[in-house]
């Protein structure tokens, strides 16, 4: 009677371990609040070598969502549904797992507002402020000679293009921007020649991934206006990037893809015949990895875009 007493109480004590999983993990994440409604939340690798080359990705949070829904976990009775959503943190441990000779930092860039384009229009400096925050994140790493990528999905975006704003030129030390449904704010006169010029340099990759959202209707009207979603305005930043590059055409019965031939200039467009929303699943399919991985040799190392969750193992209780 006493070992079944005991085995019940350590099943207990593991039990309520794993379900404080999710919140030991992300309560132990450094954060740092900005003036103007900003939190930084920093997830780092157990160790930082400084031998290994350091990836910094900054992601910008999509409007109406929070750090803790953006990293995700298991859903529990009474969860909000926005942690089943995107799985940023099980998606970075895949791909720490999947390149292990590299640190990757994931910095979750999140306003007050919740919504990217509310906060820029609330300040009138705000594209400074962008920059200058990203160059606040580069310091803070500036041992390890970080290379600075910058992510978003949905309204992030407008972080990003935000930053390009800032910028006379991109820098050099910028290596990778991806937008994941997200390129919304884009507009060639502001952005085309500033991405053009970028990514001619060496080692330079831009990603995009994003859905037919101008047959979708949501309440009986249409969801985006016929310029102003992701479908419209990617193939916009597609056209306009021709200059930096051939892209060659590919279209499939899923999708229409431009892309070198590297990889590293890369545009996915999700069809749509059924005129479903697909603006979360684009992320839930692995969309982060492929944002991250594409045009390198980990690209579908272990994992498809657009199939099953490949990390699913890395979800915490």
């Amino acid at each position: 009677m006493r070992y079944l007493l005991l085995f019940f109480l350590l099943l207990f004590h593991a039990k309520l371990k794993a379900q404080q999983t999710f919140k030991t993990k992300f309560d132990s994440f450094k954060k740092l609040e900005i003036d103007s409604g900003i939190t930084l939340t920093f997830d780092e690798p157990d160790q930082l070598n400084a031998k290994l080359p350091t990836k910094l990705i900054i992601f910008a949070l999509p409007n109406g969502n929070t750090t803790a829904q953006s990293f995700g976990k298991q859903l529990a009775p009474g969860d909000d549904w926005h942690f089943d959503i995107q799985h940023i943190g099980a998606q970075t441990a895949f791909i720490r797992k999947t390149d292990p000779q590299t640190n990757y930092i994931v910095v979750y860039a999140e306003n007050s507002l919740k919504a990217w384009p509310s906060w820029r229009r609330k300040f009138a400096n705000s594209d400074d402020r962008i920059a200058d925050l990203v160059k606040q994140v580069e310091n803070r790493y500036a041992q390890y000679h970080p290379q600075l990528m910058l992510t978003s999905h949905s309204g992030g975006g407008s972080f990003i293009f935000g930053y390009i704003n800032a910028q006379p030129s991109l820098p050099a030390n910028l290596v990778r921007i991806g937008f994941l449904d997200a390129t919304y704010g884009y507009e060639t006169e502001k952005h085309q020649s500033k991405l053009a010029n970028w990514v001619k340099l060496p080692n330079k990759s831009l990603q995009v991934i994003a859905y037919n959202d101008s047959v979708v209707l949501y309440n009986g009207k249409p969801l985006v206006s016929p310029t102003g979603g992701t479908w419209y305005r990617s193939q916009l930043l597609a056209k306009d990037l021709v200059v930096a590059g051939q892209l060659q055409k590919q279209e499939l019965e899923d999708r229409i893809s431009f892309k070198n031939k590297k990889g590293t200039l890369s545009f996915t467009l999700i069809k749509n015949p059924e005129a479903k929303i697909f603006h979360t699943v684009l992320v839930e399919k692995n969309g982060f990895i492929q944002l991250v991985l594409a045009g390198t040799k980990f690209e579908n190392k272990g994992y498809t875009f657009w199939k099953d969750r490949a990390y699913t193992s890395f979800i915490l209780p």
